[in-house]
């Protein structure tokens, strides 16, 4: 294979939904030895967190179902990420009408929502846990569970 997929997971500050769908479905490609054909980060349409770990609560419920997510670190998504990745992923509405409103016209065919490859949950949004209590970071944990598996299965499936 000549080309790696790809893939960006965005939410707002990049320290609570993203990094657990990136740690979460990190986990998923280097369990099926695919570590080398796919590509994957996480980013924020806000920059506040710049350079800054995944929120605390969001580590300890990874860590509690044995992923680990200690060594990312939040950024800003900017236009070349949108230019050069497969898939681009928002984690609710309003980050996905930020990317599209930052993409350029080609580029925004490769923008979804994450929860689309959830085929087992009626909602598209992943709700943002950093308000509420530890179990808003479970149900997100569950959600991007659920949603890395379905878009596991459609790298194999369209590009693998």
């Amino acid at each position: 294979m000549s080309h790696k997929v790809s893939v960006i997971f965005v939410c707002l500050g990049n320290i609570c939904r993203s990094p657990t769908a990136h740690a979460v479905f990190r986990n998923l490609v280097l369990a099926e030895n695919l570590h080398k054909d796919i590509l994957i980060d996480s980013a924020g349409t806000a920059s506040w967190h710049k350079g800054k770990p995944a929120d605390a609560r969001s580590i300890e419920v990874a860590q509690g179902r044995g992923i680990l997510m200690d060594d990312l670190r939040s950024r800003p998504v900017d236009l070349g990420d949108l230019i050069t990745f497969d898939y681009v992923l928002a984690m609710d509405a309003s980050n996905y009408a930020d990317l599209m409103d930052m993409a350029l016209p080609e580029h925004r065919d490769k923008i979804r929502l994450f929860l689309e490859f959830a085929e087992d949950y009626a909602q598209r949004e992943v709700p943002d846990p950093y308000y509420g209590g530890p179990q808003g970071f479970e149900q997100v944990f569950d959600m991007v569970t659920a949603a890395s598996e379905g878009l596991l299965n459609e790298i194999k499936r369209k590009h693998l």
